[in-house]
């Protein structure tokens, strides 16, 4: 096996063993595009020698997708199907892990009806609600990871051939995700000790409010709920299964109260949000909600985007990420949120994590309304981190600490 191939073997094997942490008789659910064959099969291989009870694969393809953008009527978009939600909660019910290869063109849909693209968003959004409890809130094992696509290598890396830019998108996603290591599941362990004792630092704080300025206007004041947790890293699921549910991850993060957001946030990288980009954006907020927008670029898109459900206009995720994050350090806009994320502090608009607040996963709605967690439909990450980013946060008692200087942790 050449060291490409065995690199590719490594990885399929974190994902499965580090990523969902696949235990005996458990199902593995597997979102995939078709030009992942191939490494969905060494996903398969490593899942069953681990001892799962099966590997389902729902399978997706650019052409295809667009193909239905183009020619199916608005009712198909309005309409998303029963049985497949069903499908999907019938393997959560089961007990099965959830990975999803993220690997979209970014540019997929810029030509597309933005009114079907709003209407898939939402009937999807509603249809697949109840079986994103079970994420959202960490009843089960889940992990986004991705492999490059030609489309979105040529996004990425425009001025090389085809080959080549499949090559450089595979070195950046192995770089980022640590495969280089000698040993990348020590590598892991290493890295995931390490946001633990970020993790567990700004928990003993408790922080009252979180002041954000940086020199490109971000000037926005947060407060955080009763109760809030800060989580990074990795989790465990219902069977006290510890997974990890990004790779590459290098976010701590909790949720901001739903009516405690104040002033304006500018965004620092593009956003791929369902085949389009949204670039160079601002957002101002009062008592929590967004009530002024800008784009330069997808202003269409995040009007729709807002507009999804009341939620979508609140912030449900506050997460924390170095400026000097290897990712970061690449230099590379991935135009896609799972990379894009973690090498910039970053929002979400749309639904916070339950397992964010204090007993949170064992709330319900009007419970975690009442205690400052925001609920939608969607919950989608954006990135606002610079170079000369500062956060401030402030205590109980009112004594500020400095967290992040300059873009990066200042403790």
């Amino acid at each position: 096996m050449d060291k490409f191939n065995d690199t590719l073997d490594k990885y399929a094997n974190l994902c499965v063993k580090v990523g969902i942490n696949i235990q005996k008789g458990q199902p593995l659910v597997v979102n995939a595009p078709v030009e992942g064959a191939d490494f969905v099969r060494l996903v398969a291989k490593h899942a069953y020698a681990a001892g799962a009870k099966e590997v389902h694969v729902n399978w997706n393809d650019g052409d295809l997708t667009k193909m239905k953008y183009e020619n199916a009527p608005m009712e198909v978009f309005e309409n998303f199907p029963k049985w497949y939600a069903d499908g999907l909660e019938e393997y959560a019910e089961d007990g099965a892990g959830f990975l999803s290869i993220s690997a979209q063109d970014p540019q997929l849909l810029k030509d597309a009806d933005p009114k079907k693209i709003a209407a898939n968003n939402k009937a999807s959004s509603m249809a697949l609600k109840e079986f994103r409890r079970y994420t959202m809130n960490d009843l089960n094992a889940w992990c986004i990871m991705s492999i490059p696509t030609k489309d979105w290598a040529k996004r990425v890396f425009p001025d090389v051939s085809e080959d080549e830019a499949m090559k450089k998108l595979w070195d950046a996603i192995f770089k980022a995700t640590r495969m280089y290591e000698n040993n990348p599941v020590k590598a892991w362990k290493d890295h995931l000790t390490n946001l633990e004792e970020k993790v567990n630092y700004l928990n003993e704080k408790n922080f009252k409010k979180l002041y954000y300025k940086s020199s490109n206007g971000t000037d926005l004041e947060i407060e955080l709920p009763e109760g809030h947790i800060w989580a990074g890293g990795g989790g465990k699921n219902e069977k006290d299964v510890y997974f990890v549910a990004n790779m590459p991850t290098e976010e701590v993060f909790t949720m901001p109260h739903k009516t405690g957001v104040n002033g304006v946030v500018y965004s620092t990288k593009p956003l791929n949000y369902g085949g389009n980009l949204i670039d160079n954006f601002k957002l101002t907020f009062k008592d929590g909600k967004v009530v002024d927008f800008e784009a330069k670029k997808g202003y269409e898109v995040l009007k729709d985007l807002l507009a999804l459900d009341e939620g979508a206009k609140r912030l449900g995720e506050v997460a924390l990420v170095p400026y000097d994050s290897p990712i970061s350090k690449a230099n590379i806009v991935f135009y896609n949120t799972l990379f894009d994320e973690n090498a910039s502090c970053h929002f979400a608009l749309g639904k916070a994590y339950p397992t964010n607040i204090k007993g949170g996963a064992d709330m319900n709605e009007e419970q975690l309304d009442k205690a400052g967690v925001n609920d939608s439909l969607t919950h989608v990450d954006f990135m606002v981190g610079s170079k000369d980013l500062n956060i401030i946060g402030k205590t109980k008692d009112g004594k500020k600490v400095q967290i992040f200087k300059d873009g990066n942790w200042a403790f």
